[in-house]
């Protein structure tokens, strides 16, 4: 079976490469390595030898319809990816992100294939689910302007009770709070709603904060564990937003592309949305404190901005009753062993001395309060 990796060359896709290699799948990867993530924009040494590489832009029809010939089967995670950087580059998110999922279905009308799997995010909930003190669940809306600019970080309901985050299930309506997250869910709702005109089996697979090795440590508005492994690399301290108590679910890139096969290979997930996480949350201050431990980092502990990003949410971490029932899926990798893996790899890797001024550049544009 032949398939094919939309923006394959990145981290998770170098990972899914491998994935579908070691188990016996012909792998194409398509991919315009983007400066941002890909530095020079060489073909990186991670990509599997025996992976057939294109390079071309997901938003190009022609570059998409070479890719497609004799392929069997589609992983689109082609996307610009950031938050904070969505909220100021808005055509160009929208375009990567939104037209170039438009122009690889429209291809895929005439050269259908017999799966689509398409990499969607926890971004597009918005805020995660919560409950009250009595256990009632609750959606609840963004958090006001005048809140975050007085520091009241949590939520609370009509009583100023403050209330508990709670895993996330696919059911909760998404609430998209950036750019980014907007486009993540267009893409995830284009695949799945052409899939069904089309006879297309589509799987929507909902990623959490992914991390591991071949993360791009040069990328400023990539994922905060590279980010905050590239601080300590150049023996600096990474900055927190809010107070560090928001918390996240980070999944290990390993057990996400094992997913990821799992859902090629399973007829249960067709038309489905499916969160991929580890199901376990942590704060992004204890984040903080383990990365620097496992990296020997001795310096100063990462600085508590007490400061808001537009776009930014306060508590989001997944259910995975789905994966597991649908999928057979199961972490394998805890926190703690690939945090490990993750420092192993660092000690290899040669970080940039200069990096952007992403809370000025923010700043500047009213995006951080």
């Amino acid at each position: 079976m032949r398939v094919l990796i939309t923006g394959g060359a990145g981290f998770i896709g170098s990972h899914l490469a491998d994935e579908l290699v070691a188990n016996g799948y012909e792998v194409r990867v398509l991919d315009c390595l983007t400066s941002q993530v890909h530095g020079s924009g060489a073909l990186p040494s991670d990509l599997a030898r025996n992976v057939q590489f294109l390079k071309g832009d997901v938003r190009s029809a022609d570059d998409v319809s070479r890719a497609l010939k004799g392929v069997d089967a589609v992983y689109h995670l082609a996307a610009a990816v950031g938050v904070g950087q969505s909220m100021y580059q808005i055509a160009d998110y929208t375009s990567v992100n939104n037209l170039g999922t438009a122009v690889l279905l429209q291809a895929l009308i005439q050269q259908p294939v017999q799966k689509l799997i398409v990499a969607s995010s926890m971004s597009i909930y918005g805020e995660g689910l919560y409950k009250t003190r009595d256990g009632e669940l609750r959606t609840v809306a963004e958090r006001s302007r005048s809140q975050l600019e007085s520091g009241i970080w949590e939520l609370e309901d009509q009583d100023g009770q403050v209330l508990e985050p709670v895993p996330t299930p696919e059911w909760k309506n998404p609430a998209p709070s950036s750019v980014y997250a907007l486009g993540k869910f267009d893409q995830e709702k284009q695949c799945l709603l052409v899939g069904a005109a089309y006879h297309i089996p589509t799987v929507a697979l909902r990623f959490f904060n992914v991390y591991g090795p071949r993360q791009s440590l040069g990328n400023p508005y990539t994922g905060v564990l590279a980010i905050f492994s590239s601080r300590y690399k150049k023996k600096l301290r990474p900055v927190i937003y809010e107070d560090g108590q928001q918390r996240r679910d980070f999944v290990n890139v390993h057990d996400l592309v094992h997913a990821c096969r799992l859902a090629l290979e399973t007829r249960e997930a067709d038309g489905e949305v499916i969160n991929i996480g580890s199901g376990s949350p942590v704060t992004i201050r204890e984040v903080a404190e383990e990365l620097a431990l496992v990296m020997d980092y001795s310096g100063p502990p990462a600085e508590i901005s007490e400061r808001y990003r537009v776009g930014d949410i306060r508590h989001c971490f997944t259910d995975i009753s789905k994966a597991r029932q649908l999928l057979g899926y199961e972490p394998r990798v805890s926190f703690h062993t690939g945090l490990l893996e993750l420092a192993q790899w660092l000690e290899d890797q040669v970080v940039s001395e200069t990096e952007p001024d992403v809370n000025r550049e923010l700043a500047t544009r009213g995006l951080m309060v």
